[in-house]
Protein backbone atom coordinates (compact mmCIF):
# COMPACT_ATOMS: atom_id res chain seq x y z
CA UNK A 1 0.00 0.00 0.00
CA UNK A 2 1.39 3.28 -1.08
CA UNK A 3 1.48 5.88 1.72
CA UNK A 4 3.37 8.73 3.18
CA UNK A 5 3.28 9.49 6.82
CA UNK A 6 4.65 13.38 7.92
CA UNK A 7 5.80 14.30 11.12
CA UNK A 8 7.25 17.13 13.09
CA UNK A 9 4.53 19.54 13.64
CA UNK A 10 4.35 21.26 16.69
CA UNK A 11 3.75 24.78 18.93
CA UNK A 12 6.35 27.69 18.20
CA UNK A 13 6.84 30.83 18.68
CA UNK A 14 7.53 33.37 16.18
CA UNK A 15 11.15 32.98 14.94
CA UNK A 16 11.18 29.84 15.95
CA UNK A 17 12.12 26.68 13.39
CA UNK A 18 10.65 23.33 12.93
CA UNK A 19 11.56 20.49 10.67
CA UNK A 20 8.82 18.35 8.88
CA UNK A 21 9.36 14.98 8.05
CA UNK A 22 7.39 12.82 5.38
CA UNK A 23 8.28 8.85 5.14
CA UNK A 24 7.38 7.50 2.35
CA UNK A 25 6.34 3.86 1.91
CA UNK A 26 5.23 1.23 -0.50
CA UNK A 27 6.20 2.73 -3.60
CA UNK A 28 9.12 3.96 -5.82
CA UNK A 29 9.89 7.07 -4.20
CA UNK A 30 12.70 8.19 -6.15
CA UNK A 31 10.09 7.53 -9.38
CA UNK A 32 8.02 10.71 -7.47
CA UNK A 33 8.35 13.96 -7.32
CA UNK A 34 7.35 15.37 -4.04
CA UNK A 35 5.66 18.47 -2.72
CA UNK A 36 4.57 20.05 0.97
CA UNK A 37 1.12 21.80 0.96
CA UNK A 38 -0.55 23.45 3.70
CA UNK A 39 -4.15 24.48 4.47
CA UNK A 40 -4.97 26.73 7.19
CA UNK A 41 -8.10 26.94 8.82
CA UNK A 42 -10.62 28.79 6.62
CA UNK A 43 -8.86 28.75 3.17
CA UNK A 44 -8.10 26.42 0.64
CA UNK A 45 -5.19 24.06 0.08
CA UNK A 46 -2.34 25.58 -1.03
CA UNK A 47 1.78 24.27 -2.66
CA UNK A 48 4.29 25.36 -0.08
CA UNK A 49 7.36 23.64 -2.06
CA UNK A 50 7.96 21.11 -4.46
CA UNK A 51 11.10 18.69 -5.22
CA UNK A 52 11.90 16.68 -8.33
CA UNK A 53 12.86 13.56 -8.58
CA UNK A 54 16.33 13.72 -8.18
CA UNK A 55 16.17 17.17 -6.52
CA UNK A 56 17.46 18.78 -9.89
CA UNK A 57 14.84 21.54 -9.33
CA UNK A 58 12.71 22.95 -6.21
CA UNK A 59 9.72 25.64 -6.25
CA UNK A 60 8.56 27.45 -3.25
CA UNK A 61 5.62 29.75 -2.67
CA UNK A 62 6.49 33.53 -2.42
CA UNK A 63 5.24 33.75 1.05
CA UNK A 64 7.90 31.23 2.35
CA UNK A 65 10.96 31.63 0.05
CA UNK A 66 14.18 32.39 2.16
CA UNK A 67 12.67 30.49 5.07
CA UNK A 68 11.87 27.03 4.33
CA UNK A 69 13.91 24.76 2.77
CA UNK A 70 12.67 21.72 0.92
CA UNK A 71 15.01 18.67 0.34
CA UNK A 72 14.75 14.82 0.26
CA UNK A 73 16.99 11.47 0.49
CA UNK A 74 15.81 9.39 -1.74
CA UNK A 75 17.68 6.23 -0.20
CA UNK A 76 15.98 6.31 2.98
CA UNK A 77 12.27 7.47 1.47
CA UNK A 78 12.57 10.82 3.52
CA UNK A 79 11.46 14.41 2.25
CA UNK A 80 12.19 17.23 4.77
CA UNK A 81 10.91 20.21 5.02
CA UNK A 82 12.81 22.93 6.89
CA UNK A 83 11.05 26.22 8.19
CA UNK A 84 12.71 28.68 9.80
CA UNK A 85 11.69 31.87 10.88
CA UNK A 86 8.30 31.00 11.66
CA UNK A 87 5.34 33.52 11.54
CA UNK A 88 1.82 33.30 12.39
CA UNK A 89 0.63 33.14 9.27
CA UNK A 90 2.33 29.45 8.92
CA UNK A 91 -0.09 28.18 11.29
CA UNK A 92 -1.62 25.27 9.30
CA UNK A 93 -2.10 21.43 8.77
CA UNK A 94 0.96 20.80 6.58
CA UNK A 95 0.73 17.90 4.07
CA UNK A 96 2.87 16.01 2.32
CA UNK A 97 2.18 14.50 -1.62
CA UNK A 98 4.07 12.07 -4.17
CA UNK A 99 3.64 12.72 -7.55
CA UNK A 100 4.38 10.44 -10.54
CA UNK A 101 4.12 12.02 -13.93
CA UNK A 102 3.52 8.91 -16.15
CA UNK A 103 0.68 7.54 -13.80
CA UNK A 104 -0.43 10.69 -12.87
CA UNK A 105 -1.11 9.08 -9.37
CA UNK A 106 -0.88 11.17 -6.58
CA UNK A 107 0.01 9.79 -3.02
CA UNK A 108 -1.32 11.95 0.02
CA UNK A 109 -0.44 11.99 3.66
CA UNK A 110 -3.02 12.60 6.44
CA UNK A 111 -1.51 15.74 7.41
CA UNK A 112 0.72 17.68 10.79
CA UNK A 113 -0.38 20.31 12.56
CA UNK A 114 2.25 23.60 12.86
CA UNK A 115 0.99 26.67 15.20
CA UNK A 116 3.04 29.53 15.63
CA UNK A 117 1.98 31.62 18.33
CA UNK A 118 3.51 33.50 21.11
Amino acid sequence: QAQVQESGGGLVQPGESLRLSCLASGFTFNMYAMSWHRQAPGKERELVAAITMASEVRRYADSVKGRFTITRDNAKKLVYLQMNNLKPEDTAVYYCKGYNRWSNSEIWGQGTTVTVSS
